[in-house]
C-alpha cells in the first residue's frame, strides 16, 4: 500500500469523501508508480495534476520531475494535501475548479519557477466531467505535450475507436483530431478507496504539433461532426440538412457526398476523421 496509506490520512483529517466530486483515492503503490511511468517524466518537465485528493500519486509525480501545479476543487482536502506533501518543495497546491482556472497562466508561472522544458498532464480524472475537462484541454491549452488520465473504461474505448465501429462518436473525432491516443491499463475497482462501481483505464493522449487534418474552418468542422452523430441513425444527408448551420439543400450535399466517394446514403459513423475534414473544406468551397 501507498506510504502514509490512504485509509490513515482520511481518518486523520477526518475526510469526508464527496460523491458529487466523483472522489475515488488511488490505494494501490503499484498503480501509482505504473500511471507516473507512462507520463514518461524528467527534471525538465512540469507536471499539471488535476484532482490530487490526498496527494498519492502527487508524491511520486514531484519525485520525477521539475515540479507539479496540483489543481484540487475541494477545499476540505487542501490541508490532508499540504500535511501529506510537507517534505517537497517543488510542488504547488492551487485550490480552483479545473474548467474555471485560467490554465494558460498557472502553466506559464509555473514554467519559470521550477526552470521546466516541458509540460504534461497527469489525473484520475472524475468521471461525471471527464469529457469537457478532456476538451478543456484540447482546445483552450496550448504548450502541452502529452496527457495521462485513469478515465472510465468506456470512455478510453471511444478516444481510441475508429470509424463504423459502436464506439466511434464525435469524442473518438475530436480526440484524434488534436492527439495520437493509446490505452495503456485496466485499474479495477479495488484499487481505490471507496472502491467505484466500473472499471478505469489508463489512456495516454500524445498531442499532435498540428491537428491530424488540415481544415479551413475549424469551428465548421465540430459542428459538422456534432450534426452527424446528434441522430445516428439518420443519414449525412438528413443529419446535415436538419442541423440548421448550412445552407446548403440535400441535393448540393449529395453531390458534394459523391465528389468524395460517398453513396447518399452513407451515415456520418463510417466517416474517418480526415473525411470529416474533406467534407468540412468542400462545403466552404461550394
Amino acid at each position: 500500500m501507498i506510504k502514509n496509506n490512504t485509509l490513515d490520512i482520511i481518518k486523520k483529517h477526518n475526510l469526508r469523501l464527496t460523491k458529487s466530486l466523483g472522489q475515488n483515492f488511488l490505494n494501490d503503490e503499484n498503480i501509482v508508480k505504473k500511471i507516473v511511468d507512462a507520463a514518461d517524466l524528467d527534471k525538465d518537465t512540469l507536471v499539471v495534476e488535476i484532482g490530487p485528493g490526498i496527494g498519492s500519486m502527487t508524491r511520486e509525480l514531484a519525485q520525477r520531475s521539475a515540479g507539479v501545479a496540483a489543481i484540487e476543487i475541494d477545499k476540505h482536502l487542501i490541508p490532508a494535501l499540504h500535511d501529506n506533501l510537507s517534505e517537497y518543495t517543488n510542488i504547488d497546491i492551487i485550490n480552483n475548479d479545473v474548467m474555471k482556472a485560467d490554465i494558460t497562466a498557472i502553466i506559464s508561472e509555473h514554467m519559470v519557477k521550477y526552470n521546466a522544458k516541458s509540460v504534461k498532464v497527469v489525473a484520475n480524472l472524475p468521471y461525471y466531467i471527464t469529457t469537457p475537462i478532456i476538451m478543456r484541454f484540447l482546445e483552450e491549452v496550448s504548450g502541452v505535450d502529452a496527457m495521462v488520465f485513469m478515465v472510465q473504461k468506456e470512455v478510453a474505448q471511444r478516444m481510441v475507436s475508429g470509424p463504423g465501429t459502436k464506439d466511434y462518436g464525435a469524442l473518438s473525432v475530436a480526440v484524434q483530431f488534436y492527439c495520437k491516443p493509446q490505452i495503456l491499463f485496466d485499474v479495477p475497482p479495488h484499487c481505490f478507496i471507496p472502491q467505484p462501481e466500473v472499471h478505469s483505464t489508463i489512456i495516454r493522449l500524445d498531442i499532435l504539433k498540428e491537428p491530424s487534418v488540415k481544415v479551413d474552418d475549424k469551428e465548421l468542422y465540430f459542428k459538422i461532426v456534432k450534426a452527424s452523430f446528434g441522430q445516428r441513425r439518420k443519414t449525412l444527408v438528413n443529419s446535415l440538412s436538419n442541423a440548421g448551420f448550412l445552407k446548403k439543400d440535400k441535393e448540393q450535399l449529395k453531390r458534394i457526398l459523391e465528389d468524395m466517394g460517398l453513396k447518399e446514403n452513407v451515415r456520418g459513423e463510417v466517416l474517418s476523421v480526415q473525411q470529416f475534414g474533406e467534407l468540412s473544406n468542400l462545403l466552404i468551397q461550394h
